[in-house]
């Protein structure tokens, strides 16, 4: 264990940071969409259930290896194992599933900077158009606008945890939630908003399936950043006397708030929008929602508040999104540079060059698959279908192996680490947790049914993306 590694300076900046990369699109806009598709309240209980019930305790299991070790994935799974190759293997896996989750995540974050642009120099009108996403897209103005994404970027990240990360989650953080919190104000004001409060906070118990079960376990798991390694790394900076399970319950419920908030901010709208809107038939794509169905909203407020007013509007949305965006692909990015620098001793400066050079090639390769290459727009071909590099990128890095990785840290710190370590390391800090039922739950849940409900997504992933057989759904 290294006494000279980096720490976050408080209890609070470390929950805002884990908060912001916890906190992204997933949240504000898949989370809508998953409600809005699955029967709204039914979905936001099952929602709500599994973060408490499932993924909480897997939080609690990244973040303790991460202190325990002081160490990066790879570093914490070695040292912890005495270098056995397999555990080692799970290691890469948690260092190289985030890089590659920062790949596409920065071109989607490249495509809301972008948006928010153009609503800033009043060009609502233009983005509300059908027709402007698909050309946006192929635009060669994504690289300025690239490049502007990873100064932001680089600026947070060569500042460190203390100077970085932390600094730039209590600015960003508060931020985001006092713009969600006055648009989700003004959004209830509208006509016929409550009819979407009423559709999102009322549950249709009959909506309960397969599929809404399966969707609202995947986008808890996937919302709170769970399996990209960023607990582990992020538990690695928190001091020995923090009291890690009240912390990692502070995170989820934050996560949860922010989530709720954006259902109550976009689903009210979609009906205030259109009062006959049919909440199923909406696109079952984020990118879809965020970039082609939103605008329309916003324009259409001009008969209410103006073309001006619904542009800030616009551009208030668009910013609160962006902020999301940064928090999370800064605290993915910070996994592979924090392994460059535990396992080869590199500086932070040079980590975060050699990791920057990376992304920008593989972030364009991911950029022009929507039409500005042929190569890359058809990549590879499996289940009956052409895939862009993009695609691939988002079926194996963030369907697939994200529950694999779940199911790894639940094995290792149960069956490899043992109950009691793990015990012991979240007491420490939080003096009375072993006492209580939630410890035993968590011991319980983990060493159970948690790693048993990921290995069946996993399986079930696999069959359906790359096989086109559906096991279960």
């Amino acid at each position: 264990m290294s006494g000279n590694r980096e720490q976050f300076g408080s209890r609070l900046g470390f929950v805002l940071a884990a908060a912001g990369s916890a906190v992204g699109i997933g949240n504000l806009v898949g989370f809508p969409v998953g409600a809005a598709k699955n029967g709204g309240g039914a979905f936001l209980l099952m929602y709500a259930i599994f973060v408490f019930a499932i993924c909480l305790p897997v939080m609690m299991a990244e973040m303790s290896v991460g202190r325990f070790a002081k160490k990066d994935p790879l570093g914490a799974y070695s040292s912890m194992t005495g270098n056995a190759k397999h555990w080692k293997l799970a290691g890469w896996l948690s260092i190289i599933t985030p890089f590659m989750i920062a790949v596409f995540y920065l071109v989607i974050t490249v495509w809301i900077f972008g948006y928010l642009v153009q609503s800033v120099m009043g060009n609502l009108d233009a983005l509300a158009n059908p027709e402007t996403f698909g050309s946006f897209i192929q635009s060669p103005v994504l690289f300025a606008y690239m490049a502007i994404v990873l100064g932001v970027i680089y600026l947070i990240l060569q500042g460190g945890v203390k100077e970085g990360i932390e600094k730039a989650a209590k600015v960003l953080m508060p931020a985001l939630f006092f713009m969600l919190v006055l648009l989700v104000i003004f959004v209830l004001t509208r006509d016929n908003a409550m009819a979407g409060v009423k559709y999102y906070l009322i549950p249709d118990f009959s909506k309960i399936n397969g599929n809404v079960i399966n969707g609202a376990l995947s986008q808890a798991f996937f919302s709170l950043s769970l399996g990209m390694g960023i607990m582990i790394t992020y538990g690695s900076y928190i001091d020995s006397r923090s009291d890690l399970p009240g912390s990692a319950k502070m995170v989820a419920l934050m996560d949860t708030a922010v989530a709720f908030a954006a259902g109550l901010m976009i689903l009210p709208a979609i009906f205030s929008f259109n009062p006959d809107t049919d909440p199923s038939q909406l696109s079952e794509s984020s990118i879809g929602m965020l970039f082609t169905f939103l605008p329309k909203i916003f324009l259409a407020l001009q008969a209410s508040i103006g073309y001006i007013g619904a542009s800030i509007v616009a551009s208030s949305f668009f910013l609160l999104i962006f902020f999301a965006a940064i928090t999370s692909i800064v605290s993915i990015f910070e996994v592979p540079v924090a392994a460059l620098m535990d396992e080869k001793n590199m500086k932070r400066k040079k980590a975060l060059v050699l990791m920057g050079v990376l992304l920008v090639v593989l972030g364009s390769m991911s950029a022009v698959s929507f039409g500005m290459s042929d190569f890359f727009s058809a990549f590879t071909h499996y289940a009956g279908a052409d895939k862009s590099f993009f695609d691939l990128v988002i079926d194996i890095f963030y369907d697939t192996i994200l529950p694999l990785n779940g199911f790894l840290i639940c094995i290792f710190v149960i069956y490899r680490w043992k109950k009691a370590n793990f015990s012991a390391a979240l007491s420490e800090g939080a003096q009375e947790y072993g006492n209580g039922w939630f410890a035993k739950y968590v011991n319980f849940s983990v060493g159970t049914f948690i790693p048993v409900i990921l290995l069946v997504i996993f399986i079930n992933t696999v069959a359906a993306k790359y096989f086109g057989v559906t096991l279960i759904g």
